[in-house]
């Protein structure tokens, strides 16, 4: 039994990514649906027919799984694949070993706890990783050195939808070029210039 509650404790940990994931991307599409240059009634009722034509895929999904159950294999087994791959965690070293963050894994989880805004706070990243019970016992700091090792910047103050005041975070500009490119070049460039002279 004990060699199955790994592999159990991973597959619940990742399918709760994976839902989560999902919520996330079906509230922004649904938030995407606001009309700002309306108002009243008139202005969410995109919104309100982006959630209908959900409701439609989830229900014309269910019918199909009741008419053809063998599908439901298909969609479990697709779950699982996902649920085992997002529960991979970059920020989960193993004992006495040194932190090697997966650069690509981290700027993923950043933008996809993003959504649809442009920043996001280190300590929602934070908050986010100890919910998952990742990261167990980082603080703001901790995470902040190792994301900034990546090659990911961390500003001061970043302002993010919805929060009162501006702090540490993430900027969506700065994940746009993975610094791990642009290493190799750097290195030649130091190589060549200490060459010269």
């Amino acid at each position: 039994m004990s060699r199955l509650a790994r592999p159990a404790e991973r597959l619940a940990t990742g399918s709760v990514t994976v839902a989560r994931r999902l919520g996330r991307r079906a509230a922004a599409w649904v938030k995407r649906g606001y009309r700002y240059d309306l108002t009243g009634f008139a202005a969410v009722i995109g919104c309100w027919v982006r959630a209908a034509l959900l409701v439609l895929g989830l229900y014309l999904l269910w019918r199909l799984v009741r008419a053809a159950p063998t599908l439901l294999w298909l969609l479990c087994g697709a779950w699982v694949v996902a649920a085992w791959r997002a529960s991979k965690s970059p920020f989960e070293p193993a004992a006495d070993t040194p932190v090697e963050l997966d650069a690509s894994a981290v700027r993923t989880m950043l933008l996809d706890l993003m959504g649809e805004g442009d920043a996001v706070h280190l300590r929602t990243v934070l908050a986010h990783l100890h919910g998952l019970d990742l990261a167990r016992g980082w603080t703001v700091s901790d995470l902040r050195v190792r994301l900034e090792a990546l090659g990911i910047a961390v500003h001061p103050k970043v302002k993010v939808a919805g929060s009162k005041s501006p702090t540490r975070g993430v900027r969506r500009a700065d994940l746009r070029v993975d610094p791990t490119l642009s290493r190799p070049a750097t290195t030649e460039t130091s190589t060549e210039a200490s060459t010269a002279a």
